[in-house]
């Protein structure tokens, strides 16, 4: 995940810079409006963190002229601005969230995470798996629409018996033969033992994670 922070005050920068790479994403940095219309015309981000008060452009111009050309990024704005005429402004522009200066470091990080609402990454043998990719050996796996939602009803019982009404649901056809189709397909391509439980449904072993 790519994150664009503008701060004009350059320790500040680099300690935020520090912080969020430390987390694991990836970071580019500006000191003024110009610099960020510059990276975003190259870039892609999934956040935007941006002061008011900068050179050249300001926050609140800045954020306009990107919702002008379609851009919308999720953006915080961190500043000591906090009269409600400022705080107004910013979330009619299209912020996101207001962070008030001076902040605990810890807050901002929540605030990134809630925003960019992380998923999950859970591991099965030999499998990695988050939202909607899955990976083998370190290699993508490519499953149909159906076999994903099969898949991940199992993962989220795991060690349960998830009951055939549920996956007749997912198939749109209450065929016994054509579950069975589907599950097969699944056990060749993740190479998993999913076990028939007769006349109630199918089950994914804890005993695999």
């Amino acid at each position: 995940m790519k994150i664009l922070i503008l701060e004009d005050d350059e320790i500040l920068l680099e300690t935020i810079q520090e912080l969020l790479e430390d987390k694991g994403y990836n970071v580019d940095v500006a000191i003024n409006g110009d610099e960020v219309l510059n990276l975003t015309f190259e870039n892609t981000y999934a956040l935007y963190i941006f002061d008011v008060n900068v050179p050249k452009m300001n926050g609140f111009e800045l954020l306009k002229e990107l919702r002008k050309a379609e851009d919308n990024t999720p953006v915080i704005y961190m500043t000591a601005l906090v009269d409600i005429q400022s705080i107004s402004q910013g979330f009619h522009l299209g912020a996101s969230d207001y962070l008030k200066k001076p902040f605990h470091p810890n807050e901002l990080i929540l605030r990134v995470e809630h925003l960019l609402d992380i998923p999950k990454l859970l591991i099965y043998q030999n499998l990695e798996i988050q939202q909607n990719h899955i990976l083998k050996n370190n290699k993508e796996i490519f499953l149909t629409d159906i076999q994903s939602k099969i898949f991940m009803e199992l993962i989220e019982n795991l060690g349960k018996v998830v009951e055939a009404e549920t996956f007749y649901n997912i198939i749109d056809n209450h065929s016994n033969s054509a579950l069975r189709f589907h599950i097969n397909k699944l056990r060749n391509i993740l190479d998993i033992d999913i076990t028939n439980v007769r006349g109630v449904g199918y089950l994914l072993e804890k005993s695999g994670s």
